[in-house]
């Protein structure tokens, strides 16, 4: 308003009126047109690097990266045959019992890891029906049948001057281990360790084993596609360690015997799955390749193809059912009941039943929570295990430390 009336708006002058496209004309023409300026730049070239570095590798590696040498250990008059993977030659001895499904190749880094930071002798044993163990009768899974061959198995490799023992065991190892140190089949027995399990848990989860084992494919076209599989579905969540045990998880199947599948993971709906580059990163845009959340991939079932070779599951343990049971009844009770330092590893604490919940709160045993874990602890952090494993050894004062350990942490 001045003095009262509307001030009249200045009329645009017609010739700056231009449209858009126009306008982007004589942006152009000016770029183009300018001294010195050969038009817009090029785009940049698309860096490949970075993906290639990022890719996640696959390959499967010799188990004797992380153990010295594997013994065959010969029982019931050489009618069974047990594959152990050693690491180390002085100290007590550390005895690891892997899960179902498992091998001995289950405890590689851990094993490399541990016999770097105190002394101990590392013996990594495939269980029977698993690995390279082959017995008279490889399906009895009986938890009387594993205890005696564990029994067995010490005994004939320390016939005279065993050294302390400590037994440890993942899942259903976990148990075994238990059984064994119950029953009293370890003479010198010096501690006992147990990785996530316990009774009331372990009994829970049995009615959706099934499912799950008959979710998984049978076949797989290569080692590799074995590997890959796993660490997408989350089983073992650090590649590195999935490179040497999976192998031990797997057989390969006589191209002569191999019938017809509609359930084998190849062919172009598998290519399309497992080929895809994997591109972890953390907030820094480092690759992650140590651990991995399971990744939301669905593996469907390609059409039916005959394989010029293929690998299945070293252990069908749907057949396997029967034990399950017997594994774990009464687990907690006898645990509680062993006469040696006791350690029991969890993924979570919600895994605690009520009898080792009260026996813990009475100082029966140590406990430690490692989180950010699978079922698979030790393979999925391996160094922290470790830590857990070599801080229990010297309080115990059953060996000594050869480097600088980490405290544990969350211990209870």
């Amino acid at each position: 308003m001045v003095n009262g009336h509307d001030k009249p708006l200045m009329k645009p002058c017609p010739q700056l009126q231009l449209n858009a496209c126009q306008m982007s004309h004589l942006h152009k023409k000016v770029i183009t047109s300018s001294p010195g300026m050969g038009g817009l730049p090029p785009r940049a070239p698309h860096d490949h690097s970075r993906r290639v570095k990022n890719k996640r590798d696959y390959t499967p590696v010799p188990w004797t990266n992380y153990f010295d040498r594997s013994e065959n250990v010969q029982t019931n008059q050489g009618k069974n045959r047990f594959r152990v993977y050693i690491k180390g030659s002085s100290g007590p001895v550390v005895f690891f019992l892997h899960g179902g499904g498992f091998s001995g190749l289950t405890w590689s880094l851990l094993s490399a890891t541990l016999t770097g930071q105190v002394e101990c002798q590392c013996y990594s044993l495939d269980i029977r029906g698993h690995g390279d163990t082959h017995t008279e009768d490889d399906e009895d899974l009986s938890i009387d049948t594993m205890a005696r061959d564990v029994k067995e198995v010490i005994e004939t490799i320390w016939k005279e001057d065993c050294p302390p023992i400590m037994l440890v065991g993942h899942s259903m190892g976990g148990a075994l281990a238990v059984h064994v140190s119950h029953l009293e089949f370890v003479k010198n027995l010096a501690a006992l360790v147990v990785i996530d399990v316990v009774e009331g848990s372990a009994m829970e989860a049995l009615s959706g084993m099934q499912t799950f084992l008959q979710g998984r494919p049978k076949f797989f076209s290569s080692v590799q596609q074995a590997i890959e599989y796993n660490v997408r579905i989350g089983a073992i969540r650090n590649a590195e360690s999935a490179r040497v045990s999976i192998v031990g998880q797997l057989k390969k199947v006589d191209n002569a015997s191999q019938p017809t599948q509609t359930d084998v993971l190849v062919g172009n709906q598998s290519h399309e799955v497992m080929n895809t580059e994997i591109l972890e990163e953390d907030e820094d845009g480092e690759n992650n390749a140590e651990q991995s959340e399971p990744e939301a991939h669905v593996f469907s079932k390609p059409e039916s193809v005959r394989l010029p070779e293929r690998y299945e599951w070293r252990i069908d343990l749907t057949r396997t059912e029967k034990f399950w049971k017997d594994w774990f009844k009464g687990l907690s009770c006898m645990f509680l009941n062993v006469h040696v330092p006791k350690l029991l590893l969890l993924a979570g604490v919600d895994r605690l039943d009520k009898d080792l919940m009260v026996g813990q709160m009475q100082g029966k045993f140590q406990m430690q929570i490692l989180p950010l874990c699978g079922h698979a602890v030790h393979e999925d952090a391996p160094e922290d295990v470790a830590d857990a494993l070599a801080n229990f050894m010297l309080r115990h004062k059953l060996t000594n430390a050869l480097e600088w350990i980490k405290p544990a942490r969350l211990t209870c």
